[in-house]
């Protein structure tokens, strides 16, 4: 017998309105700032930070630690000897990227868990690495703020996990299970939404609370518009490296964004020669 798809849209609409109404009444449950990455994004903008600064806060973490280590001594960063230190770990890296790699670790823990949906958050979160692997990448060939860039990759679908979670605890209360498309389609147009509430709720930088909201959409940016288009950029040659037969290169080349950004065909070709040193930058991360 043939399942009916008319009673399964209808029961998918339910869980939509449910996710509506939590939204509306703002009881959607937001994750918290992870303590030590809320410390690392104050010390970024501190003129009189130090590395002694940094490499004292991630001691505080001895988990934390040993992964800005482990990531340290990857085939991402190529480090010409182990690392064996945190302080080593500065004079090595610098101060910039020990604050990214310390960042992003501390993310991880904290705002990716989706107990039972391991498989779908690690596809997120590689998403998300790619995505900011890249943005450092047009940024640097745009010539703006590598930092702010990377932020934007790597947190512009910071709602997708809440919004699984989310969705899949409506469909036990439903008890209506969530297939894959309509959990896909929910995440596609739900994120930006409460991506917009996370970033409020932890103070984000401005550039990064618009990337969050506008990326998409980036015609409706009001004040960080190239923000917006890099990180479209970003989100299209993540899923591109990520899910190449759901973004074929010939339609990636197509967006319009790359025009936007004022970016040429020969521009498209740096950015895609660089996807090997992208993946392992995913793969050194990939907590």
């Amino acid at each position: 017998m043939a399942p009916d798809t008319h009673s399964s849209s209808a029961t998918m609409d339910n869980i939509e309105q449910a996710l509506i109404q939590k939204l509306d009444k703002g009881e959607v449950e937001l994750p918290l700032l992870p303590q030590v990455a809320s410390q690392v994004m104050a010390l970024a903008v501190d003129t009189t930070a130090d590395a002694a600064k940094l490499s004292a806060l991630i001691h505080q973490d001895q988990a934390l630690a040993a992964h800005v280590l482990r990531i340290a001594n990857s085939p991402a960063y190529m480090p010409r000897s182990p690392v064996v230190s945190l302080q080593h770990a500065v004079a090595m890296l610098g101060i910039n990227l020990l604050s990214e790699i310390a960042f992003t670790a501390s993310l991880k823990t904290g705002a990716f868990q989706v107990p039972g949906h391991e498989d779908h958050i690690k596809l997120l979160w590689r998403h998300s690495l790619a995505s900011g692997a890249f943005g450092k990448e047009v940024a640097r060939m745009r010539r703006v703020n590598v930092e702010t860039a990377y932020l934007c990759g790597l947190l512009h679908g910071i709602g997708k996990p809440v919004v699984l979670r989310t969705v899949a605890n409506l469909g036990k209360e439903l008890n209506t299970p969530v297939d894959k498309a309509s959990m896909e389609q929910l995440l596609a147009g739900y994120h930006t939404r409460v991506g917009s509430l996370i970033a409020d709720k932890w103070g984000l930088p401005k550039q990064v609370a618009e990337a969050i909201a506008c990326y998409q959409e980036y015609d409706h940016a009001i004040a960080f518009r190239q923000d917006c288009l890099l990180t479209c950029v970003a989100d299209r040659l993540a899923t591109h490296l990520l899910e190449p037969e759901t973004l074929p290169e010939e339609e990636l080349r197509e967006h319009p964004v790359f025009a936007d950004l004022n970016l040429y065909p020969n521009d498209i070709d740096q950015l895609l020669a660089g996807k090997d040193k992208a993946m392992a930058m995913v793969n050194a991360m990939n907590l």
